[in-house]
């Protein structure tokens, strides 16, 4: 006997119906300004309910809930994420099952390091590591980035900027073995990250002060290169250790906020651990992380 078995699409309209539905279900009338009235059955709001709200159709928004196939545009799933009073992740996960790309934020909101994401971050003992936020400040550090790339507390503002220090930090130009090569890297990988942002203020200002800070900067930015970092490596010259080799990977933090884990791994080459180690020993307790 032939057993009827969904197609993937159709699983995915199903879960999208009943996604919206559960979400449906659990807002309370109050919460929109709707009187719940003596005679109500329907646990949270009605399909009516939220197909006014939304602003589109009561048969359509039904459809949607029963899985049938219709296709939200990006502006009626927004209107729905409205409706429904979602959050941030039942956002993204609604334009998932939808199969839509969710519009990107224009502006930076305030992002902050959760003590999971730090207490991972001083972990990595032997791997040098930062979080950055959306414009690359850096935002947290552990004791071997202090050991290779200098404390970060004593810098303020744009200065504890990677592109900032990239292109205007002589002790960084030093440090890094190819550093025509790498820096063109970090500002195309700069465009490509911050596309979404075009226009905010924060970005805009801090292209401004590179342009005027430094003519490399000046020079490759209207060029308009954009790449992908993911890893690779990098070879240093250390002030102290002399030369490193390390391998680097970038690592997305998955909460909608944009930050990212740079971790620096040593290589057998150039005896790059046991240098990390003997430099690890001179740090002071109080200049190891922040």
């Amino acid at each position: 006997m032939d057993v009827s078995v969904p197609s993937p699409e159709d699983s995915r309209r199903r879960e999208l119906g009943a996604f919206l539905r559960s979400r449906r279900e659990r807002l309370s009338p109050s919460a929109t300004g709707i009187a719940a009235g003596a005679r109500r059955r329907t646990p949270g709001l009605r399909r009516e309910e939220v197909a006014m709200i939304a602003g589109v159709g009561t048969t359509w928004y039904t459809w949607l809930e029963q899985g049938r196939d219709v296709r939200p545009s990006v502006e009626v799933l927004t209107a729905l994420c409205e409706a429904l009073r979602l959050d941030a992740a039942e956002k993204r996960h609604l334009f998932t099952l939808a199969g839509r790309q969710q519009p990107e934020r224009r502006r930076i909101t305030p992002v902050k390091v959760e003590g999971p994401l730090l207490h991972m971050l001083q972990s990595l003992v032997l791997q040098p590591a930062y979080i950055v936020g959306p414009r690359w400040d850096v935002l947290a550090w552990n004791a071997g980035a202090v050991a290779i790339f200098g404390d970060y507390s004593l810098l303020e503002g744009d200065a504890r900027n990677i592109l900032h220090g990239v292109f205007t930090d002589p002790r960084r130009r030093h440090l890094l073995v190819d550093w025509e090569q790498l820096a063109r890297a970090t500002l195309a990988a700069f465009r490509a990250e911050s596309a979404k942002y075009t226009g905010d203020p924060d970005f805009e200002r801090l292209i401004a002060l590179m342009m005027r800070s430094s003519p490399e900067f000046r020079e490759w930015w209207p060029q308009r290169d954009v790449v992908h970092r993911l890893s690779g490596k990098k070879y240093l010259r250390h002030p102290i250790a002399g030369a490193m080799a390390f391998e680097h990977m970038s690592l997305s933090i998955d909460d909608g906020s944009d930050m990212k884990l740079i971790v620096y791994t040593p290589l057998a080459e150039q005896n790059s651990v046991a240098k990390l180690e003997e430099l690890l020993k001179a740090i002071p307790v109080e200049r190891r992380s922040a």
